[in-house]
C-alpha cells in the first residue's frame, strides 16, 4: 500500500537508470485510460455534422485518430531515449530559453482541457440525476465535482507510479461499463437509416478528418515523453510507438463509429448531442443504468484530466517555475478547481468561447508538434541530457529559426481556419479568400491545421538537418 501511495519526487530532471523499468506494453494503460471517455460517442455526431456519410465518418475517424496518435507515439521515442519530459526535450529544438514560447502554449492547452474535462464530468452528473430524480440536481453536481476533482488531483499530484496503476483500473472499469452501454442501446441503431446518409464532398471529408486529428490525438503530443521516459533505453522504439498508438486509438475509434451509427439512426438524438454531448446519451438508456452511466462518464473524463494535470505540472516547471513537481501539480489543480467552479456555477456563456480559445491554440501546437516530431526522426542519437539544462550548451539559449518556423506556420494556419465558437475569433480565416472565401466550399475544412503541420515539419526538415548533424558530432 505504501508503494501505491508513493509520491513521485522526480520533476523535469533526467530519470536515473535504476528507476527505469517496465515494458513498452505498459504504455497501453495510460493512453487508453486517457481516451476512453464517452465523449467519443458524441464525436460520432460531430463527424456527421460535416455533412458526410456514415462510411466517410468511419474512415475519417480511423485515419484521424491513428495519424494523430502516430505523432504521439513518435514523440514518445524521445522520452525513451533521453529520459526527460516532452517540454524539456523541446529545448533542443527551440533553445533552453526560447522553449518558453511553446511551453506556455502547452501549459495553457493542458490547464484548459483538464478544466473542460472536469467541468463536463460535473455537468454530466447533474444532467443524469435529473432523470433519476431521487437526488437534488445541485447536490448531484457537487458529488460529481468532488469525485472528478479528487481523482484528478490524486493521480496528477502523486505522479507516475500512481497514474500507471490508476489508469489501468479506470480503463478496465470504463471499458466494461461502456460495453454494457453498447449492448443496452444496440437496438437503437437503424442500419437502413445509417446506410442512407448521403455522402459529402471532399472538402467535408477533409474537414471531418482534420477535426479527428485535432480533437482526438494532436493535443497529446506535448505530453508523450512524460510517460515513456521511465522505460529502459533498450526498449524497442517500434514497440513504444505501437503500444502508444494501439492504447490511445482503439477505444476512441470504436466509440466514434458507434456514436455515428446512433446519431445517424435518430436525428433528434443527433441534435440533442450538439447541445449536451454526454447528457443526451442518457435519453436512450433504461433508468436502472443511469447511476452506473454517471460513474463511467466521470471516470472516462477523469482519465484524460489526470494526464493533463500531471503534464501541466511538468510543463510549468520546464518554463521556469522554481518549485517541486507535486507543488506545481497542486497549483494547477487549484487553477482547475476554480476554473471548473466558474464554468459550472457562475458563467452563463463561457464554455463555448473557451473551446474557441483552445482551438485557436491548436494551430500553433500543430506547428510545434510537426517541428518536434521531425526533430526526433532526424536525430540518430539521444539528446544531450546535460545540454538540455544549460544555455551555454549545444542547443543554445534561443533558436530563432525554429521560432520563426512556428510563427510562420501559425500565421498561415490561422489564415485558413474558421472558428465559430466565439465572435472575438472572427478574425481567423483571413487567407481563405485564396480558396473561395469564408463562405466557400473550403471554409469549414480547416485546412490551416494541415498547412501548419506541413510548414512545421517541412520547414524544420529543410533548415535544421545540417545543424542537427553538427550537434550530434559535438
Amino acid at each position: 500500500m505504501k508503494e501505491k501511495m508513493q509520491l513521485e519526487l522526480n520533476g523535469t530532471n533526467v530519470i536515473a537508470e535504476n528507476e527505469r523499468a517496465g515494458k513498452a506494453s505498459s504504455l497501453f494503460w495510460p493512453w487508453c485510460g486517457a481516451n476512453v471517455s464517452l465523449l467519443a460517442l458524441s464525436y460520432g455526431s460531430f463527424f456527421l455534422g460535416f455533412g458526410i456519410s456514415f462510411w466517410q465518418a468511419t474512415l475519417a475517424a480511423v485515419l484521424g485518430t491513428v495519424l494523430s496518435f502516430l505523432l504521439v507515439g513518435l514523440s514518445s521515442i524521445a522520452g525513451k531515449k533521453s529520459s526527460a519530459p516532452t517540454m524539456v526535450l523541446s529545448r533542443a529544438v527551440f533553445g533552453v530559453k526560447g522553449n518558453i514560447v511553446p511551453g506556455l502554449l502547452s501549459y495553457l492547452i493542458f490547464v484548459g482541457w483538464e478544466t473542460v474535462l472536469v467541468s463536463l464530468a460535473t455537468l454530466a452528473t447533474g444532467t443524469i440525476f435529473i432523470r433519476i430524480g431521487h437526488i437534488n440536481h445541485d447536490l448531484a453536481m457537487v458529488i460529481g465535482f468532488a469525485l472528478a476533482v479528487s481523482l484528478t488531483i490524486y493521480g496528477g499530484v502523486l505522479g507516475h507510479k500512481v497514474i500507471m496503476r490508476l489508469q489501468k483500473y479506470l480503463t478496465l472499469v470504463t471499458v466494461f461499463a461502456t460495453l454494457i452501454y453498447i449492448a443496452l442501446t444496440l437496438d437503437q441503431v437503424n442500419w437502413e437509416s445509417v446506410s442512407a446518409l448521403p455522402s459529402g464532398n471532399i472538402q467535408a471529408f477533409i474537414g471531418a478528418l482534420i477535426f479527428g486529428i485535432t480533437g482526438i490525438g494532436l493535443g497529446w503530443v506535448n505530453a508523450a515523453a512524460d510517460y515513456s521516459r521511465y522505460l529502459p533505453r533498450t526498449t524497442s522504439s517500434k514497440s513504444v510507438v505501437g503500444w502508444t498508438v494501439l492504447g490511445a486509438s482503439i477505444v476512441p475509434i470504436i466509440l466514434v463509429i458507434y456514436g455515428a451509427a446512433l446519431s445517424g439512426s435518430d436525428p433528434k438524438l443527433n441534435e440533442a448531442i450538439a447541445m449536451d454531448p454526454i447528457g443526451a446519451l442518457t435519453t436512450i438508456l433504461p433508468t436502472w443504468y443511469l447511476a452506473i452511466f454517471a460513474l463511467i462518464a466521470i471516470l472516462g473524463l477523469v482519465g484524460g484530466a489526470i494526464l493533463d494535470l500531471y503534464s501541466s505540472g511538468l510543463t510549468l516547471i520546464s518554463i521556469g517555475l522554481p518549485v517541486k513537481r507535486h507543488i506545481a501539480a497542486i497549483i494547477d489543480g487549484a487553477v482547475m478547481l476554480f476554473g471548473t467552479i466558474y464554468i459550472v456555477w457562475i458563467a452563463d456563456n463561457f464554455f463555448y468561447p473557451f473551446q474557441g480559445f483552445l482551438i485557436t491554440l491548436g494551430v500553433p501546437i500543430a506547428t510545434w508538434s510537426a517541428i518536434f516530431v521531425t526533430d526526433v526522426l532526424l536525430r540518430k542519437h539521444a539528446y544531450s541530457e546535460e545540454d538540455l539544462y544549460s544555455e551555454c550548451g549545444r542547443y543554445g539559449s534561443w533558436n530563432k529559426r525554429s521560432l520563426s518556423i512556428m510563427a510562420i506556420g501559425t500565421f498561415i494556419g490561422w489564415g485558413f481556419v474558421t472558428n465559430t465558437f466565439a465572435s472575438w475569433l472572427s478574425w481567423q480565416g483571413y487567407l481563405l479568400f485564396i480558396i473561395g472565401g469564408k463562405e466557400g466550399s473550403w471554409a469549414f475544412a480547416n485546412v490551416g491545421v494541415l498547412l501548419a503541420l506541413a510548414i512545421g515539419g517541412g520547414g524544420h526538415y529543410l533548415l535544421a538537418r545540417k545543424e542537427i548533424k553538427a550537434q550530434e558530432a559535438f
